[in-house]
């Protein structure tokens, strides 16, 4: 309660130092807006204390600093959306409360497999309906009725993590045990992988069509990471960089779109009229806001990267003004809720549940990485939101759903009092564990004798 707090806080003294650059006087709504930050917080924290009282004490402030500074910096620059991003924050926690309720065991979800991947296949096809989805930008990726438009795949990549991760944990033992024999040599069977890569490349071709390189990206990474930490195999994962390579270097001659973004991320300077051009703008702010920033309310970058700014470019104006100090402010915020994220996996009971908790991790942790590296051209820029931070309704609903989620299994993973007072924790998975190794302890290799696998 007092990290949620202290986010609340530290997010109203922002917004008064924005509205003293701006207009040089305190805003006379404060009050309210105190109010409704803390009371969001006080909501959260109850919640979590009558659903989950035994989770990670550390996500929530992380998300609710996040969340308050791209709050600022949108009323910043658009107060009109800032009113929208706050109604779109109060209903995210109830998405929090809400997924918390109903999800009571994180193994429940193990058990809606296919219907959790046929739901997301619907929405992910929902955006290619004619009438029914809208394109923006050259990507076909909102469905929408009058004003209200919202965007599914970001539900979807939700839905997809937790069919990974549940079919990786049925499926642990004969992706990781050479059972194919070939001549005098075992090999590993590749048909458990063709449902699961089978789902993989159709999501990647729905997308594909889309026009929306980033998530194909992100689910890429998820596939591979997770096939990765399920088996232990380096092989996997020098094969799935191989054919990320390949596949790059093909959807750049096949997609235009994916063509223009790699001639942007060679040379921005050759399109600084075109679709280059606010990717340039934004590293003069970033150069302008230096080590200290200029101040926040004292920046431009809003003038040239007009829209972007409260959205794909959100990180520039956060360099801009508040300098370098501030940008790596909010990479360490991401990096602690990385940290928290695979901490709990690694205390989670069972192998679907330490899956489930290490994709959602990751599913944040690499678009987090992707829009900030993207802007500072260390990759190309995909136009993927920062998580928590940037405008929009879908990602943030999405991402509160995530992170509730995570609260579940950390949950779930606390030791009972039982456990303290022996010293000893039960795992679903592994015999009993003293508590003072979790965290570090491996799980057993897996050994194959007289033709039986033996745990």
């Amino acid at each position: 309660m007092g990290l949620l707090i202290f986010a609340a806080v530290v997010t109203a003294l922002l917004y008064i130092t924005a509205s003293l650059a701006q207009k040089s006087r305190i805003p006379p709504h404060i009050g309210p807006i105190l109010g409704v930050m803390l009371g969001l917080a006080l909501v959260a924290h109850m919640g979590n204390r009558w659903l989950a009282p035994n989770s990670n004490p550390v996500l929530l402030p992380l998300v609710f600093l996040l969340n308050g500074v791209g709050y600022v910096v949108i009323a910043r620059w658009d107060p009109g959306s800032a009113k929208v991003q706050a109604g779109w924050t109060a209903l995210g926690v109830l998405i929090y409360l809400l997924t918390l309720f109903f999800v009571r065991r994180s193994r429940d979800l193990e058990r809606y497999r296919y219907i959790v991947l046929l739901i997301a296949g619907l929405l992910l096809i929902a955006p290619l309906i004619p009438g029914f989805g809208k394109e923006v930008g050259g990507a076909r990726l909102w469905v929408g009725v009058g004003s209200l438009i919202v965007q599914p795949i970001e539900g979807a990549k939700l839905l997809i993590c937790i069919y990974f991760a549940s079919y990786f944990a049925a499926n642990k033992e004969i992706l990781s045990i050479p059972t194919a024999r070939l001549g005098n040599h075992l090999f590993l069977d590749p048909r458990p992988l063709g449902p699961i890569l089978v789902a993989w490349l159709v999501s990647i071709a729905i997308i594909g069509v889309e026009n929306d390189i980033a998530f194909a990206l992100l689910l890429f990474t998820l596939f591979i990471g997770l096939l990765w930490i399920t088996t232990g195999r380096i092989g996997y994962l020098i094969g799935g960089l191989g054919l990320f390579a390949g596949g790059a270097v093909l959807a750049s001659r096949l997609f235009p779109q994916v063509h223009e973004r790699v001639l942007i991320w060679f040379n921005a300077g050759k399109y600084p009229s075109g679709s280059g051009y606010q990717l340039v703008q934004s590293w003069f702010s970033l150069a302008a806001g230096g080590i200290g920033g200029t101040g926040l309310g004292r920046g431009l970058s809003g003038k040239y990267l007009h829209g972007f700014v409260i959205s794909d470019l959100i990180f520039t104006s956060i360099g801009e003004e508040l300098g370098l100090i501030g940008a790596v402010a909010v990479v360490i915020v991401f990096v602690l809720m990385v940290g928290s994220g695979l901490r709990v996996a690694q205390t989670a009971r069972s192998d679907f549940s330490r899956l489930l908790a290490t994709g959602l991790t990751l599913l944040v942790g690499f678009q987090a990485f992707f829009v900030m590296a993207g802007i500072l051209r260390l990759l190309p820029f995909t136009g993927i939101t920062l998580p928590f931070v940037a405008y929009g309704g879908s990602s943030l609903l999405a991402n509160y759903a995530l992170i509730a989620i995570l609260m579940r299994v950390s949950d779930e993973g606390a030791p009972t009092d039982a456990e303290r007072s022996s010293g000893f924790r039960h795992s679903g998975d592994r015999a009993l564990i003293p508590l003072e190794t979790m965290g570090s302890i491996q799980a057993p290799e897996p050994r194959v004798g007289q033709g039986k696998y033996n745990p």
